[in-house]
């Protein structure tokens, strides 16, 4: 393998293939829905929500504390459909980053700051195990973006140098922080662009 040659393909999960999973805009949607403070959500939000994202704490323990800590007239569980609804697939992205895949013979690895509860819903309601190789999820590995460790794991797992990594995500300084350690970095912003940078890419092997 010539240095630079790409083997493995390492993906953010929100605003790449599917929708933010709990982003501020959905926050902002569910206090209007549900008639909450959202000064008073986002303060609590902001000073749990790592515990969550790092697999500290469930959801149920996130929601007790952020929303369910007084009474509310609606419940737990209508409030989790909810938070579920908010993840949608980009549409095309999935089966592009598939027949990238499958053309280029790549390792895929799902690199994300995402919750447990949420991560898994996801992973099973749009069939992410059919791109996925495996999972560097920061409720699994309790580490989050921008920690580089979590790259250095993805490295770890595909079991290849940095330089033979592709990084894609929707955050430009996260796609900075991976070319920082060494890695090709595409910091995404729709299938247009990439379907040109990966002309500019050396991959270590075509399918025909």
């Amino acid at each position: 393998m010539k240095r630079g040659e790409i083997k493995a393909l390492f993906l953010d999960i929100g605003g790449v293939l599917l929708t933010n999973g709990w982003g501020h805009v959905s926050r902002a949607m569910a206090a209007e829905k549900f008639g909450l403070d959202l000064n008073d959500m986002e303060e609590r939000h902001e000073q749990i929500f790592d515990a969550f994202e790092l697999g500290k704490i469930t959801l149920d323990e996130y929601l007790k504390m952020v929303i369910f800590h007084e009474y509310r007239d609606f419940s737990v569980e209508k409030f989790k459909d909810f938070m579920f609804e908010q993840s949608m697939e980009l549409k095309g992205h999935i089966g592009y980053f598939k027949q990238l895949k499958n053309k280029y013979g790549l390792k895929v690895i799902a690199v994300s700051n995402e919750g447990r509860e949420l991560n898994e819903y996801r992973i099973k309601t749009f069939n992410l195990d059919e791109l996925f190789d495996a999972y560097i999820s920061s409720c699994y590995v309790h580490l989050h973006k921008p920690d580089k460790d979590i790259l250095a794991m993805a490295c770890d797992v595909a079991h290849i140098l940095p330089e033979h990594a592709l990084y894609i995500d929707d955050s430009c300084m996260l796609a900075d922080l991976a070319t920082s350690f060494g890695i090709l970095s595409l910091h995404f912003e729709g299938l247009g662009k990439t379907r040109e940078f990966m002309k500019t890419c050396r991959f270590y092997k075509e399918i025909n």
